[in-house]
C-alpha cells in the first residue's frame, strides 16, 4: 500500500483547525457530548506528530492500563489510515503497546496512570516527549484524587519540555455541574497557557456521523431534552433530585404480549432480612427491540412481621420461575444478584441448577445511566405486575447534599426494586446493545 497526500483539514473539523499547531497553549482541553469526534482528532494529532518530528514521543494516557487496547490505541491505529499512510510505515505492538514509525523510530507509548513507572522507563533521551493526552478524564475523578493526580502526572512529564509540548485533556462533562472535574475546568480556563474547545456532533460533516446517529439524536431530544443536552451536547445541565424522573406509565408499561418473543429471561433480586427481597424478571426480544418485564416478587420481614430464610427466599424463587417457564416456555435464565447475597445465591443454585449466575459490575452511577437511557429509548417497559417497582420508580431520589458536594449518592431508600432492576439491566447489557448499539456509546 502506498501513501496519499492528505489534508489535515480534510479530516479533522473546523473548530480543532487552530489546534493542529497551537503550542501557546500548553494545557488543552477537549470536551463533547457524543460524537464529537475529539477521540479520532487526538488520534490524528498524535499520529502527525510520530511522521512530522523525527525526535518526537507521544504518550497516550487513560486512568486503567486494561482499558487502552479497545479505545485510544485502537483509534491512533485507524488514524494512520485517515492520514493517507501505509501500516508498514510503522511498528505496531501489544506488549508493551506502542506504535513507532519506523523512518525516525518516533513513538507514541499507551499506558494507564497505574503502570506509568513502567512507561517511563521506556523512553530515552533521544527522543523528547512533546505530547501527552489524558484520554477519558473523568475516570481520573472517580476517586476523588483527580486533581492531585492529573498534577502530578503534568510534573513528570511537563519537566524539560519548554518548548512545543502539551498536555490534551479529553472528557464528556459530567451532568452534575458541581462535579469535581467540572469544577477542574473552570480554574484551568482562567490560566493564559489553557485553551478549552467544546464540540458536538453538530460540529461535524452529517456524511462523517451517518443519518442513522443523527436519528438517534433526534429521536432523544424528542423524548428528553434535559437528557438530549447532556449525552448529544455535552452541557452539565444539572441533576434532578427525582433519579428517573423520565418514567412514565403511559411509555413505559405495558402487558408482555401472548406471543412475545422471550429469547432469554434475566431476573434482577435485591435481598433483605427484614428489608425487602424482590425479584424483578425480564425478557429479550430481539425482533422488537424490548427488555420487557415479565413479572414481580416481592416480600418485606419488616411489614409482614416474619422474617424469612435464603432457604425460603430460594424455594420461593423455584416457584417463580417455573411459573415464568409455563408462560414463556423454557429459556435460558440468568440470576443476577445483590453482590452481598451469596447465603441466598447457594441456596437458588442449590434448588435451580438450571439458572445460571455470571459476574456483573456493580457500579451504582453506570448501571443507573444504563437504565435512564433504556427508559428514555423506550427499550425498557415494564408489566402492571411489577406494581412495587413501578411506585419506587416515583421516589428513588438522589441526596441533595451529595449533589452540592459534586457527587451522586442515591438514598438508601424506596431503592430495593430500582437496585434488581440495575442488576439486570448491567447484567443484560451486552445483549441490549447487540440489539441496539447506539446504546454501545458511554
Amino acid at each position: 500500500m502506498t501513501s496519499k497526500t492528505v489534508k489535515l483539514s480534510d479530516i479533522i473539523i473546523p473548530k480543532f483547525h487552530t489546534l493542529v499547531n497551537d503550542h501557546e497553549h500548553v494545557h488543552q482541553i477537549l470536551t463533547s457530548g457524543r460524537a464529537g469526534t475529539k477521540s479520532s482528532f487526538m488520534a490524528i494529532l498524535v499520529d502527525f506528530l510520530l511522521v512530522s518530528d523525527p525526535h518526537a514521543a507521544a504518550i497516550v494516557m487513560r486512568k486503567h492500563h486494561n482499558k487502552l487496547r479497545r479505545t485510544v490505541f485502537n483509534e491512533c491505529q485507524r488514524a494512520i489510515k485517515r492520514l493517507g499512510l501505509s501500516k508498514s510505515l510503522f511498528k505496531i505492538t501489544k506488549s508493551p503497546m506502542q506504535i513507532t514509525y519506523r523512518r525516525t523510530g518516533s513513538t507514541v507509548y499507551f499506558t494507564g496512570s497505574d503502570s506509568i513507572d513502567d512507561t517511563k522507563g521506556m523512553i530515552d533521551d533521544e527522543n523528547t516527549i512533546k505530547m501527552v493526552v489524558l484520554d477519558e478524564l473523568t475516570e481520573f475523578f472517580d476517586k476523588g484524587d483527580g486533581e492531585d493526580e492529573i498534577s502530578n502526572i503534568v510534573a513528570t512529564f511537563v519537566r524539560g519540555n519548554d518548548e512545543d509540548f502539551r498536555m490534551l485533556y479529553l472528557y464528556n462533562p459530567p451532568n452534575n455541574p458541581k462535579a469535581p472535574i467540572n469544577e477542574w475546568c473552570q480554574k484551568m480556563e482562567m490560566r493564559p497557557d489553557c485553551v478549552h474547545v467544546h464540540v458536538t456532533y453538530q460540529d461535524v460533516p452529517v456524511n462523517w456521523l451517518g443519518k442513522r446517529l443523527i436519528e438517534e439524536a433526534k429521536a432523544m431530544k424528542a423524548a428528553d431534552l434535559k437528557m438530549y443536552r447532556w449525552v448529544w451536547l455535552g452541557e452539565a445541565v444539572g441533576l434532578d433530585d427525582l433519579i428517573y424522573y423520565m418514567f412514565d406509565p403511559d411509555r413505559h408499561v405495558r402487558e408482555p404480549a401472548k406471543d412475545q418473543n422471550i429469547s432469554i429471561i434475566g431476573i434482577g433480586v435485591d435481598y433483605g432480612q427484614m428489608n425487602p427481597t424482590t425479584f424483578q424478571p425480564f425478557g429479550l426480544d430481539f425482533t422488537a427491540k424490548k427488555l420487557v418485564g415479565l413479572s414481580e416478587y416481592y416480600y418485606c420481614g419488616r411489614t409482614s412481621g416474619h422474617q424469612k430464610s435464603p432457604g425460603d427466599y430460594a424455594r420461593d424463587f423455584r416457584e417463580f420461575i417455573d411459573k415464568l417457564y409455563q408462560r414463556y416456555g423454557q429459556k435460558p435464565v440468568f440470576c443476577f444478584i445483590d453482590p452481598s447475597a451469596k447465603g441466598l445465591q447457594e441456596e437458588i443454585r442449590r434448588l435451580c441448577p438450571e439458572v445460571q449466575f455470571p459476574s456483573v459490575d456493580n457500579t451504582v452511577a453506570l448501571g443507573i445511566s444504563r437504565v435512564q437511557k433504556l427508559l428514555i429509548y423506550d427499550v425498557l417497559q415494564f408489566c402492571s405486575a411489577q406494581k412495587e417497582l413501578q411506585g419506587e420508580m416515583y421516589l428513588y431520589s438522589y441526596d441533595p447534599d451529595s449533589i452540592e458536594h459534586g457527587e451522586e449518592k442515591p438514598i438508601k431508600q424506596n431503592d430495593h426494586c430500582c437496585d434488581a432492576v440495575r442488576y439486570a439491566v448491567m447484567g443484560l447489557w451486552n445483549y441490549i446493545v447487540s440489539m441496539l448499539p447506539i446504546l454501545r456509546k458511554e
